[in-house]
This record gives structure tokens, C-alpha cells and sequence, in this order.
């Protein structure tokens, strides 16, 4: 949450709620949003780090907001993470160290367990689809975000077909 709340503050000044309504915005209800609690702590870790700073403004008819700005330092971090390529194999799927493990134990059948997952992947894209119909079609950022959750979810279950034929050449 840290590197996206720069990101949003790279555009210019704003309080944690207007930072928390922009990443509604942006991304939809595909992703999961945090708490405007969870806003305002990591607003409070970045101002530490000294990679925003915060100025309270007076309200006439409400209690002061704080408002943020970016700092140098903290626009040489988003430069910095923008560099960074997403490197996140899934190399520590705990799904496959439960298929791995079954025969071990013998407390769980591996084609059990491939077909439990498969249940879930197939009602996790049923959702996905759902919410990509409710989505705004205008937001093309949500809807590439349900695209690629569900482009994953395809990509696992063809993985499982493969564990499935893999395992059934065993027996």
C-alpha cells in the first residue's frame, strides 16, 4: 500500500480519505480496499520515513484534516519501484506443497484435493465474471485487473489438468 499512496500523491496534495476514494476510483471492487484506518497508518509510516510530509489544515466547520505532499526523497522511492520489474514466481505454492506432501502423510488423496481446488478456482472465475459484469465498463483498469485474475485463475486450472495427467501416468 506504501509505493500506490506515493504514486497517488505524485499527482499532487491530498488527505488519506480523498487517497482512499482515488484507489476506489481507479480500481473498482475487483480489488481489495483498505480501511481509511489502514490509509491513515501507512500515511503515518511514509511521513516517518520522510517520504511525504503532512500539513494540518484548519476547518471552519470541521475537524482539521492533514494533508499530504510528496518529498523529494519520497519521489526518488516511486522512480525506484517503477524500475522494478515484478519478479513473483510461484515457485511457494502452498497448494502444491499439500499435493506434494498427501502421500506422505496419507491423510489426503491427491486427486481429491486437485479436484477441491479446481471446485474453487471454477467458483472463484464464476465470480470474477459476475463482478466484471457489475464493473463500470468505462473503468478499463478494473476490468483489465478482473482480466488478469482471470487469466491466472485459467492458467492454474490448466496447471492442475497437468498435475491430474501427471499423477494418473503414476498409478
Amino acid at each position: 500500500m506504501r509505493l500506490p499512496l506515493l504514486a497517488l500523491l505524485a499527482r499532487g496534495p491530498a488527505h488519506g480519505y480523498e487517497l482512499k476514494q482515488d484507489l476506489e476510483q481507479l480500481l473498482g471492487s475487483a480489488y481489495p480496499q483498505p480501511n481509511v484506518g489502514q490509509i491513515y497508518v501507512t500515511l503515518g509510516r511514509l511521513e516517518k520515513a520522510g517520504l511525504i510530509e503532512g500539513e494540518e489544515v484548519e476547518q471552519s466547520s470541521r475537524p482539521n484534516k492533514k494533508i499530504y505532499y510528496l518529498t523529494d526523497t519520497g519521489r526518488e522511492a516511486l522512480h525506484a519501484w517503477y524500475q522494478e520489474t515484478a519478479d513473483e514466481p510461484r515457485v511457494r505454492d502452498e497448494f502444491f506443497m499439500k499435493l506434494a506432501l498427501a502421500p506422505t502423510t496419507g491423510l489426503a488423496d491427491q486427486i481429491a484435493l486437485i479436484n477441491r481446488q479446481r471446485r474453487q478456482y471454477l467458483n472463484t472465475m464464476r465470480n470474477l465474471s459476475k463482478l466484471a459484469a457489475a464493473e463500470d465498463r468505462d473503468n478499463r483498469i478494473s476490468q483489465l485487473l478482473i482480466e488478469g485474475a482471470m487469466l491466472h485463475l485459467q492458467a492454474d486450472l490448466d496447471w492442475l489438468e497437468r498435475c491430474q495427467e501427471e499423477l494418473e501416468e503414476l498409478e
